[in-house]
Parts: structure tokens; sequence; C-alpha cells
């Protein structure tokens, strides 16, 4: 069983974030994932370094906006996300597309 600390690490990072842009930062070995709203850049470090076991060199952060959306008649919003850009060492990768 995994102790509280572990848990709180775990639970700051919610997913990875993959559009263009973002494939395009992999070949400079920069990663982004949506983190939680009140992580903060030393903790989203101790995070990645812990899930993923890679040296973290820069963490960037940003408060995403909440933007307005209209599918058909339909209007609505995405909601307000915090975003976390990762560099990680030169020899750490982290495999986001795994090969069967």
């Amino acid at each position: 069983m995994l102790n509280n600390q572990s848990n709180k690490l775990l639970d700051l990072v919610r997913k990875p974030i993959l559009t263009d842009k973002s494939t395009r930062m992999l070949e400079e070995n920069q990663y982004s994932f949506a983190v939680t709203k009140n992580a903060k850049k030393d903790e989203i470090k101790e995070a990645i370094e812990y899930i993923f076991s890679v040296k973290v060199i820069k963490v960037n952060t940003m408060n995403m906006p909440i933007r307005k959306r209209t599918v058909g008649k339909f209007a609505g919003t995405k909601p307000q996300y915090k975003k976390a850009i990762i560099k990680l060492a030169s020899g750490d990768k982290i495999n986001l597309f795994p090969e069967d």
C-alpha cells in the first residue's frame, strides 16, 4: 500500500496533453501535462520524477483560460486547467506512445 506522500504525488499529474505543438516539443525533450490547480513547480517536479523515474531539469506552468465552444446550436465552455511543461535531462524519455 502506498503512503500518503506517494498518493499525493500521483494525484498531482492528471493526464498528458497531446497536441500538434506538444508533439513537436517532444523532439526537444519537453512534455506537457495537465496538473491540479494548486500544484506548485517543486511538487510537479517531484511527482514526475517519482512516477516516470526520470530527471527533470525545468518546470514551466501556466493557467489555461476558460474557452467558449459551440457545437451546432449548443453553446458551452471548456474548463480552466493548469498546464505544466516539463523539460527532462538529455538521456531521459517518457514513453507516451507504448508499442505493443
